[in-house]
């Protein structure tokens, strides 16, 4: 008998899906674990795999679609079998290709500005029709959509154009740019949003304006960080990062303030007795937030592996809903990317995220003298229904501790 293939729920706040690639045809046989279709969902783009078996008798959507929670993928069943009645139940997707052929037929307005160094895509016979994820491998990459040739449907730009485009990448938006583009024009690409920055944005707006935020930041002299990490990564089985470091001193220290491993429920807060670490990482369509469980029982090294492991899972879109999940306290390190100091988002329902910076070198004095000195500094970002001051203080104080005498951390 014929059954539907729906899109089921991929992640605990999706409530639809962007078909990145739609990997079966009608006439395939498919069964249990078969890879159907590539998705991006709020969190990630993940593979959806078949729970049933049959033919493809019909496929309901493609690349590019948008397609809602339990929405029709497509219907299985036996060569020959009638299906029309499946397909009256569900409504069909909707697709960024129809909804760019309905804005083509809208005219145009172009108007005159000085900068000749801008991509030109504003009228219609020049719109580049490309998914959403070839337009953010794109930009990523520094690939000028114009240059491609797109083997979707319609000539549509698919994810596998832009990866296998061979050409100079951001090196077009150079004088072969001048070459090409009309002078006196000014132009625009409007980006939709993917299923994960919809939900960044929702989730940091309800944070950033629900949550009573304040801040505060403390500087750590790193001097004894730096050593104690050298000799540790002389005998450690995975490298320590100073991120690292700094995960295990903010779980040992949340065990001492529980306030600060908190959660706000509305009506009441949660004390944490488990201390679950969320590490954010930056990935090309947002932010994810993998989860570190029981950090502070964890030794430096393993927190090593798990961390590395959860940083190339989610940039090569692998890390699984489960695992972003539990968190009770967050961190956010752009230190790596030379900022000195910064103010971070709650990651609700969490009462605290810990921003880090970079560490630099200054003239500190000891024992009366001018040294070099390796600082770092650190912000605290409370919520006040949970946190106060001296709460939130008292934490970083036990942090600075931990990161200035690293042995007190093998205790």
């Amino acid at each position: 008998m014929a059954e539907r293939l729906n899109l089921p729920r991929m992640s605990d706040t999706m409530e639809e899906g962007v078909i990145a690639n739609m990997l079966i045809k009608v006439g395939d046989v498919i069964k249990p674990g078969t890879i159907v279709a590539e998705v991006e969902t709020d969190k990630a783009t993940m593979d959806f795999e078949s729970f049933q078996s049959g033919e493809v008798l019909y496929v309901a959507a493609k690349s590019g679609d948008s397609v809602p929670v339990n929405g029709l993928l497509a219907i299985l069943g036996k060569k020959g079998e009638d299906f029309q009645s499946l397909l009256s139940e569900t409504p069909p997707a909707t697709s960024p290709a129809k909804e760019e052929a309905k804005e083509d037929a809208k005219p145009a307005v172009v108007a005159e500005v000085v900068s000749p160094s801008v991509q030109t895509i504003s009228s219609s016979d020049q719109r580049v029709k490309a998914s959403p994820l070839a337009k953010s491998i794109a930009k990523e990459k520094g690939i000028n959509l114009s240059n491609l040739s797109g083997t979707g449907e319609d000539g549509r730009i698919v994810k596998k154009d832009v990866e296998s485009y061979q050409g100079s990448g951001a090196q077009d938006n150079g004088a072969n740019l001048l070459k090409n583009s009309p002078i006196g024009q000014e132009s625009f690409e409007e980006i939709p949003l993917s299923q994960m920055r919809k939900v960044i944005a929702k989730r940091l707006a309800e944070s950033m304006y629900t949550a009573p935020h304040f801040y505060l930041t403390i500087e750590v002299n790193m001097d004894n960080a730096i050593l104690a990490r050298e000799q540790m990564n002389a005998v450690s089985p995975v490298k320590i990062s100073y991120n690292d470091l700094v995960i295990k001193a903010c779980a040992l220290a949340l065990k001492k303030h529980p306030y600060a491993n908190a959660s706000w429920l509305g009506d009441k807060i949660r004390i944490n007795h488990h201390v679950n670490i969320g590490m954010a990482v930056a990935v090309p369509d947002g932010l994810v937030v993998p989860v570190i469980r029981s950090a502070d029982m964890l030794s430096l090294s393993q927190i090593a592996a798990s961390s590395k492991s959860y940083a190339e899972k989610a940039k090569n879109k692998q890390i699984l809903p489960d695992e972003m999940k539990g968190n009770t306290f967050s961190i956010s390190n752009l230190g790596m990317m030379g900022i000195e100091e910064f103010t971070a988002i709650i990651n609700t329902p969490d009462a605290c995220i810990l921003a880090v910076g970079a560490m630099k070198e200054i003239a500190g004095v000891k024992n009366g003298q001018i040294v070099p000195t390796s600082v770092m500094k650190m912000t605290l970002s409370c919520d006040h229904r949970v946190v106060d001051g001296a709460v939130g203080s008292a934490f970083l104080a036990d942090v600075r501790k931990y990161l200035e005498n690293p042995v007190t951390m093998m205790v």
